[in-house]
């Protein structure tokens, strides 16, 4: 085993205890684990300037995703799972804490309205053109006798005009 082998070794033992777990979660510069992204992508930003989730906001030490990515990088430190993290940061801050509505309850009618007024609105347009794009039905037989009581009245109409 070589002296940089041993270096490397030894330096995670040689740091404070908060230290080795910021290395591994989130560093000073705002770099986050695999474990980390995993985790704060089911959660959204909510420092009211972005839409973002907190595993992809861009901003440059936001006053939201910056500490919540350190506190999950804490949480999965100290073995918490990724349902335990997202469930403690929702019971803190509701449900707008998270990156997608639950599916469950009025949630689910807000995954499905959209889906339902597409079909709906499918519907009424092929409704209308069925409707209008309809053939004509046949003119039923015409009366011969009505049919000579107004060509004797066009006769004297137009009789009366010479």
């Amino acid at each position: 085993m070589g002296a940089s082998a041993v270096g490397a070794a030894l330096v995670p033992a040689l740091l404070p205890k908060g230290r080795a777990q910021e290395i591994k979660g989130v560093n000073e510069s705002g770099i986050m684990g695999p474990d980390v992204v995993r985790c704060a992508s089911r959660l959204a930003c909510l420092c009211g300037s972005c839409k973002n989730t907190v595993g992809d906001c861009a901003m440059l030490e936001c006053g939201y995703c910056a500490p919540m990515r350190k506190r999950i990088a804490a949480m999965q430190a100290d073995g918490h799972s990724d349902d335990d993290i997202v469930a403690a940061i929702v019971k803190e801050n509701g449900k707008q804490a998270l990156a997608s509505p639950p599916t469950q309850g009025f949630s689910l009618f807000a995954w499905t309205a959209p889906w339902i007024a597409i079909a709906i609105g499918l519907a009424a347009i092929f409704a209308f053109i069925r409707r209008f794009s309809a053939k004509p039905q046949p003119a039923g037989e015409a009366d011969t006798e009505l049919l000579d009581r107004y060509q004797d009245r066009i006769e004297k109409d137009t009789a009366k005009l010479d």
